[in-house]
């Protein structure tokens, strides 16, 4: 029979595995590779939100290619319709019915590129998905594989052509990060090889059923009381704080205990600290609060949003 410690270590190296494919990948970024590993290991989808070219498609393909999945990938544009998303049902001539022709969305990681550019009717072809693991066609609900994995990419609002992502698609999205530019020795190497294909480099270190295994290992890492209370005094401060209008949901509490238990697990414990909570909380919590500014029809900036979290959590004080 194979022990508790025994099952803990294959984790572990597993864990390791897939943090070091991806920091192959994406070299110079191990904070964007951590945090999108934590939305995945804890059922979560990734919102990545910075500028054209800075490898945000480049992390998608690879934690794809690294999990087994199959990855489908739509350019969301302002004429894409919600059955270019979900499928369609086309007549059948020779049975003289319907048959439903499943869509991209059917698939382990979706990744939906440039999101803020499609209408927001097309944004909401994600929600049941996102929220349920399920579509809804002709009175139908059908399920989505698993593991089902969104990783959305955005740019910045201000710039030609986006639609802001209303509130109850942002709430859907677990974590909100950015990449960045790569430090300079990076880009130079970059520069050295421009026709390295490091997505075909990237190695395949799991089956999609061994990540369900061990997003299951995940929900039962401990999580204390204690833990809990500050966690709900954090999202109750967004709430009560005058700088914001609309602060986190429960659903955003939940993300963040799941998040916890991920970051955990990804770390080595089977029990989760102040550390994990305190540190997921701004991309967590950010991208789902409403700043009171923007009832002036002022569109507060995401770090003007990630520097509020940033003060309220500073307030609250840690567990010991």
């Amino acid at each position: 029979m194979t022990s508790a410690a025994t099952i803990a270590s294959e984790s572990e190296t597993t864990f390791e595995q897939l943090r070091s494919a991806l920091e192959a990948v994406l070299e110079g970024k191990p904070g964007a590779v951590e945090l999108s590993l934590i939305c995945l290991m804890a059922r979560g989808h990734l919102l990545i939100e910075d500028v054209p070219g800075v490898g945000k498609t480049t992390l998608a393909r690879a934690l794809a290619k690294a999990v087994g999945g199959e990855l489908r990938r739509i350019q969301f544009t302002s004429d894409l319709m919600p059955s270019d998303v979900i499928g369609v049902s086309v007549f059948d001539q020779l049975r003289s019915t319907f048959t439903f022709k499943q869509g991209p969305i059917f698939a382990n990681v979706l990744l939906a590129d440039e999101i803020n550019r499609a209408s927001p009717r097309t944004q909401s072809a994600l929600l049941e998905a996102m929220n349920e693991g399920q579509v809804s066609v002709d009175g139908q609900s059908l399920p989505l594989p698993d593991p089902f994995f969104v990783i959305a990419t955005q740019n910045p609002e201000d710039f030609a052509g986006t639609y802001p992502l209303p509130e109850s698609q942002l709430d859907r999205f677990m974590m909100r990060i950015h990449i960045g530019y790569p430090p300079s020795q990076v880009e130079q190497r970059l520069l050295l090889n421009p026709h390295v294909d490091r997505i075909a480099e990237c190695p395949q270190v799991l089956e999609p059923q061994g990540l369900v295994k061990l997003q299951r290992e995940v929900e039962r890492v401990k999580f204390d009381p204690s833990l809990a209370t500050y966690l709900h005094a954090i999202v109750l401060a967004t709430r009560n704080s005058p700088a914001i209008a609309v602060g986190g949901s429960p659903r955003a509490s939940i993300n963040l205990s799941r998040a916890a238990r991920a970051r955990a697990k990804l770390r080595g414990r089977d029990y989760c600290i102040a550390d994990d909570v305190h540190d997921l909380a701004i991309p967590l919590l950010a991208h789902r609060v409403r700043l009171t500014a923007q009832a002036d029809g002022y569109v507060p900036t995401a770090d003007e949003a990630e520097s509020t979290i940033r003060d309220l959590v500073a307030r609250v004080p840690v567990p010991l």
